[in-house]
């Protein structure tokens, strides 16, 4: 029963990063939605199989309060059944970092949880290149493409994130093909995020690819230095297949960080701001920014501190704060290329947390799990951790890391 619980977290991994490209409407909602339901249905009674618990973390203690203080917020909402609904949502994705925590046994579990975000987000990159592929889209002159479902914005968000990742199993595997998916990856993410023309995903994108080039230079420095000087003439490839209006688009962020609105977030956050000022300590309820601060309906706050702020008050932010306190102090005990790729990550996620609502996202939650198990495999099993993602090994040691991952496996 946890065995098979365990390939459901994998699948559920992989589905995260494209799960609303596949929705089947209600009430089975997306793909990733129905994998962690049918995960939990059989991750419970495993639990209750083996008899035993794992003991959560900080990070764990601290997830389970910001969400029973959310829960708390019904009681005072302004909006009841939009918190009703948000609770329900914050479960669904709170409990991936219980899951992570508690399947994942090993630092292979943690390098197979790694291919399969990064698997998925393969597919979101094809699935983006597709949309600018298709007849419809060039017939339409379309300028910003996304995978079917998804918003530009944050299809460039989910792509961001598996560039690190993508370069961490370039930097680390010892299997041809999960190689080839690293390698593959970073030209075809990079070029998604280019193809949504998302300003903020742009810049985190430069985060991303800046720690993803260091990571390399230290395992391949010459291979990384080749890769650097071939940059322009990709660039100037680029140029001449993307549409230009994408690159107007991109040229325009010196200008909105300067003396712009950031695509109107700074009328929303002031009326967040007000709507904080009603109440400060305990929030208007959670999902409730919206209503709270007088938008639109399709608005969102564009910024995930402010949105703890307004929904869940200066309790729900401090507990917040500590969720993101303690992921940093997980990466800090780490070492090597798995600290430097999960703490480019994290910066990715704190640089895109600006101008997106992201924890509101099952994304956000999976990273923090990732990065609580890499946290506690550092202090449980340093030595395998490091065999796994080894800093300089050559060739031959890797073979040898991936023959004691077999010998772990059966």
């Amino acid at each position: 029963m946890r065995r098979i619980a365990w390939w459901l977290l994998l699948l559920f991994a992989f589905a995260i990063p494209w799960e609303y490209s596949l929705d089947l409407g209600e009430p089975l909602g997306n793909v990733a939605r129905i994998a962690g339901l049918v995960l939990l249905l059989v991750a419970v009674p495993a639990v209750l199989q083996a008899g035993r618990l794992r003991t959560p973390g900080s990070l764990q203690w601290l997830v389970l309060a910001l969400f029973l203080w959310f829960c708390c917020t019904y009681f005072w909402t302004i909006d009841p059944s939009t918190t009703q609904t948000m609770i329900r949502a914050y479960f669904q994705e709170m409990v991936i970092v219980w899951l992570v925590w508690e399947l994942a046994e090993s630092p292979y579990d943690l390098l197979a949880l790694l291919r399969a975000f990064v698997a998925g987000s393969w597919v979101l990159a094809l699935l983006t290149v597709a949309n600018f592929a298709s007849p419809e889209t060039i017939a339409a002159g379309q300028v910003r493409f996304a995978a079917a479902g998804q918003d530009p914005n944050d299809v460039a968000r989910f792509l961001d994130l598996g560039l690190p990742l993508a370069a961490l199993l370039l930097s680390c595997e010892s299997r041809r093909r999960w190689r080839l998916l690293a390698l593959g990856y970073l030209p075809l993410g990079l070029v998604a995020v280019l193809l949504t023309a998302s300003r903020g995903g742009f810049l985190a994108a430069l985060v991303a690819l800046a720690g993803s080039e260091v990571l390399l230079i230290r395992r391949h420095p010459r291979r990384a230095i080749v890769g650097a000087f071939a940059l322009p003439a990709a660039a100037a490839a680029l140029w001449f297949v993307l549409p230009h209006e994408i690159f107007e688009r991109l040229a325009t962020i010196p200008e909105q960080l300067t003396a712009g609105d950031l695509n109107q977030r700074l009328n929303i956050w002031s009326a967040g701001w007000h709507a904080l000022l009603e109440a400060p300590f305990f929030g208007a309820g959670a999902g409730c920014f919206v209503t709270a601060a007088g938008l639109d309906p399709m608005d969102t706050a564009h910024n995930t501190a402010l949105s703890i702020l307004v929904t869940g008050g200066m309790c729900a932010f401090f507990l917040a704060a500590g969720i993101v306190a303690a992921a940093v102090w997980a990466v800090a005990r780490t070492r090597g290329p798995l600290q430097l790729a999960l703490g480019t990550t994290l910066a990715v996620w704190l640089v895109t947390s600006l101008v997106a609502t992201v924890e509101e996202s099952r994304t956000t939650w999976l990273l923090l799990g990732l990065v609580a198990l890499a946290g506690r495999l550092a202090m449980e099993d340093p030595m395998l951790l490091a065999a796994c993602f080894p800093a300089g090994a050559s060739h031959g040691d890797l073979e040898l890391a991936d023959g004691m991952e077999g010998i772990l496996v059966h």
